[in-house]
């Protein structure tokens, strides 16, 4: 997979884990490992950039006697979702239509 597109989905993707609710950084890459593999080391700069850049809230809470830095994603973050959907869909067509020209010049 292209790096480019590869940066952005995971962006997405990690955007997605914090949808239903709150979570802090083993548990996204727990919720995460059936979809695409992601370790800690990559996942926490993908999380500051995300922050950084708006689209994810941060606050610390106790969580089974430790206090752990949880993250949850913001109006922007939701709309980042729904533009990467719009995108994607516009991708797609380029896809069908990439895929049926070479369907029809098989070699």
């Amino acid at each position: 997979m292209d790096a480019q597109l590869k940066r952005g989905t995971l962006d997405v993707c990690v955007l997605a884990a914090l949808l239903k609710e709150d979570s802090y950084g083993y548990k996204i890459v727990k919720d995460l490992g059936g979809v695409m593999e992601i370790s800690e080391s990559t996942l926490y700069p993908i999380l500051k950039r995300l922050e950084k850049s708006g689209y994810v809230k941060t606050y610390s809470e106790e969580s089974n006697g430790r206090l752990r830095k949880f993250y949850g994603i913001t109006d922007a973050g939701y709309q980042k979702i729904i533009d990467y959907i719009n995108d994607f869909k516009e991708l797609m067509k380029v896809y069908r239509f990439i895929e049926k020209g070479a369907k029809e010049n098989e070699r």
